[in-house]
């Protein structure tokens, strides 16, 4: 293989390409209702279905959200770009709107939800008591923790008057189809985008444990607040018209890049499409399963390729600019310690790896020679969680821009073989 970082970016560009709305999201759409329709979503690829959705239905009525930088052209739908991951007055007041457009349905009517990875932030609307200021500062302590994307979501539920079902709520009785991306480990679609038309089985005393364990200072009018939580279990009545329908995933998506992997004369391992865990520990694992399996491989055998999903955290240490999959790769390239056979890409499918314009990294044999002729340390830039300076440094980012989807983290690590 004579170019292997750009064998790895086509895998990750072909795990991204199949995960666009513009190629799956219209094989689920059913024909446009007779009456009103409104389209509401959001999350970093809502606008990009909300494209789609016109493509198939033309031009329609509604209200969406996204990143800023993430917004598409749409006939009808109205798109609103607010910010991502700490939620800000934007995406509060597009939100306030949203339910209120909701609120004003029929049992005739007939709402479209398109739901994907980014919604718990751009869907902002705090509970009573709760100022903007003091959500802010809770999802910014939840995201500094470390904690699972589960447990920050099921927190972000019972500060909410949106997620955890309500935005569903709040449009009964009209018929609801929510079509949702998933960016979560296990595809559970209560946790995709916190479950704004999902109902909900935890409760705060949950969500007070939670910030417990994960040792989450927040503000004491958020800690009030969750005693007036009012998501929705998923019995309730209001959610009796609603269908949630997962239609993409991160399963699919290493599937792809699997397939096309194998085109090209590779064996391919696929560790999985949930993993979760802090991204320099399972780093260090997976360096562990490359370096042995790199043992097993002799003169002409195929190069193998170990393909992972799933949602990896960072718990800070430092004062560096990073994210979960450059980080990932900064420790890999650690553990790997320049092994000459060993290649690897981290990238985040939104386009986006932490709160940096970057999706990841890419890392190889000449990783550490190429940080020690840039004056870097990478035990030192791990250490200050400050992977994307790192990589930015030696010219080792992946920049793709906003893919306009979200299937959630990928990675890929390349063993070639030895020599002839």
């Amino acid at each position: 293989m004579t170019d292997p970082a750009a064998f790895l970016r086509q895998l990750f560009d072909r795990a991204v390409e199949v995960a666009d709305p513009m190629r799956s999201l219209a094989a689920f759409l059913p024909e446009k209702p007779a009456g009103r329709v409104l389209v509401v979503g959001a999350g970093k690829a809502s606008a990009r279905m909300a494209e789609a959705v016109e493509s198939a239905w033309g031009p329609c009525a509604g209200l969406v959200i996204t990143r800023y930088g993430y917004g598409r052209p749409c006939r009808g739908i109205e798109i609103v770009e607010a910010a991502h991951p700490v939620p800000d007055a934007a995406g509060e007041a597009a939100t306030r709107r949203m339910l209120d457009l909701l609120g004003g349905l029929g049992g005739d009517d007939f709402v479209l939800a398109l739901i994907s990875g980014g919604a718990s932030a751009l869907l902002c609307a705090p509970s009573e008591g709760v100022a903007l200021a003091e959500k802010q500062a809770v999802n910014a302590a939840l995201l500094a923790s470390g904690a699972p994307i589960s447990a920050m979501n099921t927190v972000r539920k019972h500060l909410s008057r949106v997620k955890g079902g309500q935005l569903a709520a709040a449009a009964y009785p009209a018929r609801m189809l929510a079509l949702m991306i998933s960016d979560v480990p296990g595809d559970d679609p209560a946790l995709i985008g916190s479950g704004p038309t999902v109902g909900d089985t935890t409760a705060p005393v949950d969500a007070a444990e939670i910030l417990t364990r994960w040792k989450v200072q927040v503000p004491p009018a958020a800690r009030s607040a969750l005693a007036r939580s009012s998501v929705v279990p998923p019995d309730d009545p209001r959610l009796s018209r609603t269908r949630n329908v997962i239609y993409a995933a991160p399963a699919q998506s290493l599937a792809a890049a699997a397939d096309l992997a194998r085109d090209q004369g590779c064996d391919v391992r696929v560790l999985g499409d949930r993993l979760e865990g802090e991204a320099r520990q399972v780093a260090r694992e997976q360096a562990r399963l490359a370096r042995d399996r790199s043992e097993t491989l002799r003169s002409g055998d195929r190069p193998l390729v170990l393909l992972s999903g799933g949602e990896l955290t960072v718990t800070r240490r430092g004062d560096g600019i990073g994210g979960p999959n450059a980080e990932f790769c900064l420790a890999l390239a650690i553990a790997l310690n320049a092994h000459p056979r060993i290649h690897a890409l981290a990238c985040d499918t939104d386009g986006v790896d932490g709160a940096a314009e970057v999706a990841g990294a890419i890392v190889g044999p000449t990783t550490l020679k190429a940080a020690t002729a840039a004056g870097l340390s990478a035990t030192a830039s791990l250490a200050r969680n400050d992977s994307h300076s790192f990589f930015a440094a030696i010219g080792a980012q992946v920049v793709p821009g906003p893919t306009l989807t979200n299937v959630n983290d990928f990675r890929a690590i390349l063993i070639l073989p030895p020599a002839s």
